[in-house]
């Protein structure tokens, strides 16, 4: 069976420096243009973070460019970060599609364990892939995540699971996530108070969540810990 990128009716690739350690891949297919986002570490990569966004697309992430913060953080650590563009925004499963060879991406350049996020739609998206590569991806992450397209959440199979959700989301209610939590039967969400869909008063709630959660699941030690 074709890896994700085997299946990906690859035409070209290209990829571009566009600052020290972050790199800009086009991979141009078929069914459109998919692109990758890659902070790399200074030293080895030791896990990644492979990030995605929601029916619209885009690769700042939710907040004030949360995904670009979380990038630059833990690339300190010798975590990799991977943003995906979508080559057809709001398509689950191709949307699911480019997501996977961002993970086999990641595997590629040396991750032993891999983190999914996603927000709004790509929390589907994330649930989605990590479902699918089992081997791969050692969480979940998502972020005021629909429902929908989550149905299959039960697969995770006890994998952790973080769900953030604003407490005043205008678009999707907090118990969005606490569907999702029921269907895997496992996982934590965070509720984050007087915050909506976009989750532009949390940034910093979400990164210390982050840095205590992300270690364990990514077999890396505490920021800070001797």
């Amino acid at each position: 069976m074709p890896s994700p990128l085997g299946s990906l009716q690859v035409l070209a690739r290209s990829s571009v420096e566009l600052a020290p350690r972050l790199e800009h891949t086009e991979i141009y297919t078929p069914q459109g243009l998919l692109s990758v986002f890659t902070t790399r570490p200074s030293g080895a990569v030791r896990a990644a973070i492979v990030a995605c966004g929601g029916a619209l697309g885009g690769v700042l992430g939710p907040g004030h460019g949360l995904y670009h913060r979380l990038a630059d953080d833990w690339a300190e650590h010798g975590v990799l970060t991977s943003r995906v563009g979508y080559r057809v925004p709001n398509d689950l499963d191709r949307c699911a599609h480019d997501v996977a060879c961002a993970v086999e991406m990641a595997v590629d350049a040396g991750a032993e364990r891999v983190v999914v996020m996603g927000h709004s739609f790509g929390g589907a998206v994330a649930v989605r892939v990590a479902v699918v590569m089992t081997e791969e991806v050692a969480g979940v992450v998502t972020f005021a995540t629909q429902s929908a397209g989550c149905e299959v959440a039960g697969a995770l199979a006890g994998r952790p699971l973080l769900l953030f959700h604003g407490d005043r989301d205008e678009l999707l209610p907090p118990e969005s996530s606490q569907i999702v939590q029921m269907i895997a039967g496992s996982g934590e969400v965070v509720v984050l108070p007087g915050d909506g869909h976009l989750l532009g008063r949390s940034d910093q709630t979400i990164l210390e969540r982050l840095e205590a959660w992300l270690p364990g699941v990514l077999g890396l030690p505490t920021p800070g810990a001797d």
